[in-house]
């Protein structure tokens, strides 16, 4: 049976108490972490989210309260009572705590407990799913607790720094219009409009820009976003963003700054880091050229090479082919032909398949020679050449990627060198990696749709000197873009948005957009800009990305309290889940009469 608390109140939590304590009554409630039964003492570990303290049980001190610590189990929840001392010679310097204990003089059990589906201790054995299924038992251990903890602490200085910046946290709706342009929406239907829905926000990209419209001037929100896409290690179907925006904006660096102070204060307080000037700006075109992509980690070497050029009319046909009409690249990852036997080169070729490349060429500079295989195809002089670009060393192995389309080479590479970078730890990981990305092209050619869509989103603006290429060659004008990248993740991106309702116009245009589709869903929109928007720009940064990257995790379902698995459902409540009849008809709704195909 359940105990009272009966007016007992919390003195201490248990992960605060020290040798400075010892003498001072002390009241602390949590869960039952250990018990260890030695005959005539009983020790019990109490945890809560601060730690763990010991609680001593003495036979000789009070016989009654000592049988009844002798029925508690791991998870009861208990409030213990006593006096805090010193443990003498038996320290352990493990625990923060490790040098006092409490002598019990009381106890209430609060709550019992039946036996753990897993131990909840720090070095967990248990299988994900299982550990995910009864979430709130894993939430218990200081692993995860320690990251929401940190989550907390970001939030409060980020929404600090907003303030003080002179930002309103305005919140924004969950229920919306659908705009599709980009992922796909969550749809949520409307009992009182039948056949019509509502569409769980993207982001509150269209809302934070109507605030500024609105005279808001500065806005900022910590916001919940929805997006039903595939999941990965850092995405999950519902994210939270902190979202800014700010008026009589009209040049990148006017937002990036103030970003930037942001991200420095929060890496400043929460990983000690200090900073030294402006995190380095890397245009779009070098970092594609150089790193293979939009987010490049540069804590290491790897660079990508072009040796499209080089290798054209070539006797080797795979890279001659290619050099036609795409591009053959190539990197030296410097030493590791030392360490990396033929299945790891065969993984890497692999790995290139992955990409949609017939594999990869490689030549392995050794003490002994040169192996590589195409060489032979290749005369001294292209060989030469080749070699004055990439530096072989001996140790080296070089990896040559070919393919018709030049992006896939480079995108192939680009994960590549990752991929070894992580496989042969080729740089420091407590080390932090800042810059920003900027001059992103404004469109990209979509085969699928057959169309031109935006990089970023429709209402980027054009970088000015690029206006005229909108009708001359669009795939050449740059956006207003800048995205900020840590440790090679995307950390947060925006632009500065277009204001000028003409330009907003030539936008969807340029997009393949009729008058009828932007009406339809723009048209609220479109219509405010009527009325004079101020110039405009803003950032959003992924929240729980941010805090992967301050707590040193590589998956978002560390920093999230509830999260989904890979099928976006929870293991834990179920969900998504069948509903009655009753409430489907109350949406007008008919599934079961209905053919669906997945």
């Amino acid at each position: 049976m359940s105990e009272l608390l009966n007016g007992a109140k919390r003195t201490h939590m248990c992960g605060v108490l020290r040798a400075s304590d010892e003498g001072k009554r002390s009241v602390v409630m949590g869960f039952v972490a250990k018990f260890r039964d030695l005959g005539n003492l009983i020790f019990i570990d109490v945890r809560d989210r601060t730690g763990i303290v010991q609680v001593a049980f003495d036979s000789a001190c009070d016989e009654k309260l000592f049988e009844k610590a002798k029925t508690l189990h791991g998870e009861y929840v208990v409030c213990c009572s006593g006096t805090v001392r010193g443990r003498g010679g038996n320290i352990n310097k493990n625990l923060p705590t490790g040098e006092i204990e409490i002598l019990a003089d009381d106890l209430k059990i609060l709550s019992e407990a039946e036996v753990a589906p897993f131990v909840v201790c720090e070095d967990i054995k248990a299988a994900e799913t299982l550990r995910l299924k009864y979430r709130y038992l894993d939430l218990r251990r200081a692993y995860l607790q320690q990251k929401l903890i940190m989550r907390d602490k970001i939030t409060r200085i980020v929404r600090n720094f907003l303030a003080d910046n002179g930002f309103l946290e305005i919140e924004t709706p969950f229920l919306g219009k659908s705009t599709p342009e980009g992922a796909r929406d969550y749809l949520v239907p409307s009992r009182v409009h039948p056949g019509e829905f509502y569409a769980l926000p993207q982001s509150p990209q269209i809302y934070k820009q109507l605030l500024m419209i609105a005279g808001m001037d500065r806005y900022y929100q910590i916001a919940r976003c929805f997006r039903d896409e595939d999941l990965r290690a850092n995405r999950q179907p519902e994210f939270t963003q902190i979202d800014m925006e700010m008026s009589y904006v009209e040049d990148s660096e006017d937002v990036m700054e103030v970003a930037e102070e942001m991200i420095k204060k929060v890496f400043s307080e929460c990983c000690g880091l200090k900073f030294e000037g402006k995190f380095r700006r890397i245009p779009y075109a070098e970092a594609m050229a150089r790193w293979g992509s939009d987010k490049p980690d540069t804590r290491f070497a790897l660079e990508l090479n072009d040796l499209t050029d080089i290798v054209k009319g070539c006797g080797f046909s795979v890279f001659a082919a290619a050099a036609e009409k795409g591009a053959v690249k190539a990197i030296n990852a410097k030493g590791l032909g030392k360490v990396m036997t033929r299945k790891d080169i065969d993984a890497c070729a692999d790995f290139a398949k992955g990409y949609g490349l017939g594999g990869l060429a490689f030549a392995n500079y050794k003490s002994e020679g040169v192996t590589a295989s195409f060489y032979k195809f290749l005369t001294k002089e292209t060989i030469e050449k080749i070699e004055e670009k990439l530096k072989p060393e001996e140790g080296d192995i070089l990896f040559f990627a070919a393919g018709e389309k030049g992006g896939v080479v480079t995108d192939c590479l680009g994960g590549l060198r990752c991929y070894l970078a992580d496989k042969y730890s080729l740089y420091d990981k407590s080390k932090f990696d800042f810059l920003w990305v900027v001059d992103f092209p404004m469109f990209e050619y979509s085969e699928e749709e057959g169309r031109l869509v935006a990089v970023h989103h429709p209402f980027t603006s054009v970088k000015s000197e690029d206006i005229a290429l909108l009708d001359s060659d669009p795939l050449k004008a740059r956006a207003n873009a800048y995205d900020l990248v840590i440790n090679g993740q995307e950390a947060g991106g925006g632009s500065i948005r277009i204001h000028d309702p003409a330009m907003q116009s030539k936008m969807f245009e340029k997009l393949g957009m009729s008058d009828e589709d932007i009406k339809e869903r723009f048209g609220f929109f479109v219509d405010a800009f009527k009325y004079g928007a101020p110039p405009h720009g803003g950032l959003a940064f992924g929240l729980d990305r941010l805090v992967m990257l301050v707590t040193g995790c590589d998956n978002i379902k560390d920093v999230i309290a509830f999260p989904k698995i890979q099928n976006a459902s929870c293991l834990m409540t179920g969900a998504p889940a069948k509903v009655d009849d009753k409430q489907l008809a109350e949406l007008s709704i008919d599934i079961n009469g209905a053919k669906i195909e997945k």
